[in-house]
């Protein structure tokens, strides 16, 4: 029999808050009027029949039907409604006595039930108080009908100071318009304006980026997007998401740009980037490229020979410079080495550029030039001692 329900409807009052953490979908049962219905009014009780009336039972008939068609009738008080119909005239008298009493107070928990989704805090408490409190037909109709409303606005009022607080200009404006308004204002702001005032603060972050980046990626996608006809979910997702994967590739364009003929230490340090997530690539570009720079410079500053330095004092023809490698100073070439040949004197001899074969030379010219003049003395010094 189903009337098992009914007696189960005695515990509902005193595991309520139980059912409303544990048993959610208790409130979806299909016993349960339709959601933003509220249960059918009950019906008053009429005077004990006199049963000598032949058509008592015919009115007691009529009133459940008429209980039972009512659109916010629940199944199982429908049911239970043709079952006393079809028990005969004691069961009906029961029934609009008795029983239709009982599965109301059930179908206005369920119903109060169902209000959990989607409430706020204010609400969530309102609803689990009534439902431990609620002994009574009367409070469960009251806080259906007015007290829920009631909360439910006061919990709006809450949200939308949040979505102030937190939001552009265009939230904050809109916002702080709902809450001098009507409930129904802040109903209407809380389900559609709060996303087109979003929406015209997107348009305005979306061009704030445009304007400060420098990668082509993420610029071109944004004027494509700003050029069509993007809804608030769209851009909103384009600021939450999309902006943060274009970004990133174009942040491996510039480090590939970076890397390329880069010393190696800012080679290795733009590879791992690459490898590595996108905070890592947006590091290196921050920090990570500038220290790698400095560090192939200074192994460059290290390599670089000091004059003095191992026995080199700038007398055997270097000058300290750097030698065959295209970027020293002084006697230096690109491709070449030259020597400066150096005298007896200290003084240096000129030099073409040849090669040692010219400093050959020049040396035996030298040493006959010295012997000549030599002989020239000694045959000028016999000559004045004959004559003397």
């Amino acid at each position: 029999m189903k009337f098992s329900r009914i007696a189960a409807a005695v515990t509902t009052a005193a595991l309520a808050p139980a059912v409303l953490m544990a048993s959610p979908a208790f409130a979806a049962g299909s016993d349960a009027p339709a959601a933003g219905k509220q249960p059918a009014p009950t019906v008053p009780d009429q005077a004990v029949p006199d049963h000598t009336a032949p058509d008592q039972a015919e009115e007691d008939r009529k009133t459940i039907l008429a209980i039972i068609a009512d659109p916010m009738a629940s199944e199982y008080m429908q049911d239970a409604g043709r079952k006393a119909i079809a028990d005969g005239p004691q069961a009906m008298r029961k029934f609009i006595e008795v029983d239709q009493h009982k599965i109301r107070m059930d179908d206005y928990r369920i119903a109060i039930l169902r209000l959990l989704p989607g409430a706020g805090a204010g609400l969530k408490e309102g609803i689990n108080k009534v439902l431990s409190n609620g002994d009574t037909i009367e409070k469960l109709r009251h806080f259906y009908d007015v007290t829920q409303h009631e909360l439910r606005d006061d919990d709006n009022k809450v949200e939308i100071s949040r979505l102030i607080g937190v939001g552009g200009p265009a939230v904050k404006e809109a916002g702080k318009k709902a809450l001098k308004g009507t409930p129904a204002d802040r109903a209407q702001f809380l389900k559609t304006g709060r996303f087109l005032a979003q929406a015209s603060d997107d348009r305005v972050e979306l061009a704030r980026i445009d304007e400060s980046w420098d990668g082509p990626i993420l610029s071109e996608a944004i004027s494509k997007l700003m050029n069509g006809s993007p809804t608030p979910a769209e851009l909103r997702h384009f600021l939450e998401v999309t902006q943060y994967e274009l970004r990133d590739q174009d942040n491996r364009v510039t480090i590939a740009k970076i890397i390329d003929g880069g010393g190696p230490e800012l080679v290795k340090a733009g590879r791992a980037a690459l490898a590595g997530t996108a905070a890592d690539r947006a590091e290196f570009l921050k920090t990570g490229q500038h220290e790698a720079r400095a560090k192939d410079q200074a192994a460059k500053d290290k390599e670089k020979p000091t004059p003095g330095k191992d026995g080199n004092d700038g007398k055997d023809g270097k000058d300290g410079q750097e030698q065959g490698n295209g970027s020293g100073t002084g006697a230096a070439t690109t491709g070449n080495t030259a020597t400066t040949a150096q005298g007896r004197g200290g003084a240096p001899l000129a030099t073409t550029g040849a090669g040692d074969h010219t400093t050959l030379i020049a040396g035996g010219a030298g040493t006959a030039l010295v012997a000549g003049a030599g002989l020239l003395l000694a045959a000028r010094m016999r000559r004045a001692g004959a004559e003397g």
